[in-house]
């Protein structure tokens, strides 16, 4: 499971540092152009910065997941996975697409992330 994490981390990591370029440079135009731009970029921005946060958070659950085995360490960097799906991927597919409905999953994605968060601390005591 290290492993998976770490090159999910990678993967994550780099796909977050592109969307954000592309969000401050390649939307720029459009978004500006839109009554709602202003707030299509926020909820990018904010997409990004979890997206990549996130990648980070990853690559310490597969360090712990090495350290002390499955358990909570490998939850947590499932919670995450499905977590930066539903939270950024609902963010980045709202401001793409103008469709706020898709809001209604973002909460979801930020309890998933909350519950990587939890898990983490579990595996962290459980540090010998």
């Amino acid at each position: 499971m290290e492993r998976t994490f770490l090159v999910a981390s990678s993967v994550s990591g780099a796909l977050a540092v592109a969307l954000g370029a592309f969000g401050a440079h390649g939307l720029r135009a459009y978004l500006a152009a839109l009554p709602d731009g202003a707030q299509r970029r926020a909820w990018w921005d904010t997409a990004a910065h979890y997206h990549l946060i996130h990648a980070v958070a990853l690559a310490i659950a597969a360090y712990l997941a090495g350290k002390i085995g499955g358990g909570p360490a490998v939850a947590a960097g499932y919670c995450w996975l499905l977590g930066t799906v539903l939270f950024s991927g609902s963010l980045y597919a709202m401001t793409l697409t103008g469709v706020r409905a898709l809001g209604a999953v973002t909460p979801f994605g930020g309890l998933s992330l909350i519950a990587g968060w939890v898990l983490l601390g579990v595996a962290a005591w459980r540090l010998p």
